[in-house]
């Protein structure tokens, strides 16, 4: 049985930001787009942030970096706070809901959710399960891909066809414990970048996304995207 394929969700942080709010989590805070990685642009962001994501095109110099970096983390392992709450991909074009839910699902102490929100209810739900669990969990999931669904035909762009091939991929940033963590649903597991704290987020995930930029400098279709509390 193949996997379940969605639309691509555009990098539009309006299209994000009523994507989350219609499934339940309070408009205090907001996605908005960040112009540029040095200072000056950064300094534009509305504070605090709480998780930056990050969009970029799949090249082959990305996919022989991902293989080597899986391989070398894998010999060597990492330090990972079990606070972490990750999920793998099992749907096609869903990278944009998924690094949403890696932003949220780290941020519950930050966030504010009604009663009923639907996303809160999938973050409690499969919050013991393991990463594999929670990607098939979410191809379940009726009310998430629905809105999915309604917002990736939503955005500026007209969404390609279901069925054609996108090469470009949302990941996500977050602070888990002063730590500064990679999630990306294609990877067997988070990546930890280090430490970070509340105030210095942004910038040192902007860092890491400097890193993507590089290994393909041709390439300009990179997007970067801040959840912040003022609002945009």
């Amino acid at each position: 049985m193949s996997a379940p394929t969605w639309l691509p969700l555009e990098a539009n942080p309006e299209v994000m930001t009523k994507f989350v709010n219609s499934l339940g989590m309070k408009q205090s805070w907001q996605f908005g787009d960040v112009y540029g990685l040095d200072p000056d642009m950064l300094s534009m962001v509305p504070r605090p942030v709480c998780a930056v994501l990050l969009l970029f095109p799949i090249t082959e110099k990305y996919e022989a970096f991902k293989q080597e970096e899986e391989e070398r983390l894998k010999s060597q392992g990492q330090e990972l706070s079990p606070g972490v709450y990750f999920m793998r991909q099992t749907i096609g074009n869903a990278c944009g809901t998924i690094g949403l839910i890696h932003a949220v699902a780290n941020n519950l102490a930050h966030l504010e959710f009604e009663s009923d929100s639907v996303l809160k209810k999938f973050v409690d739900l499969t919050c013991k399960m393991s990463p594999q669990e929670r990607g098939v969990f979410l191809e379940t999931d009726e009310s998430i891909r629905v809105t999915h669904e309604s917002s990736a035909q939503e955005g500026q762009t007209e969404a390609p066809s279901i069925d054609e091939k996108v090469n470009l991929h949302f990941i996500a940033f977050v602070n888990v414990g002063g730590q500064l963590y990679e999630l990306d649903g294609r990877k067997p597991f988070p990546i930890l970048h280090g430490k970070t704290t509340e105030d210095t987020l942004l910038e040192d995930a902007s860092e890491v996304c400097k890193t993507f930029m590089a290994r393909d400098p041709q390439e300009v279709r990179f997007t970067i995207i801040a959840l912040s509390k003022e609002s945009y």
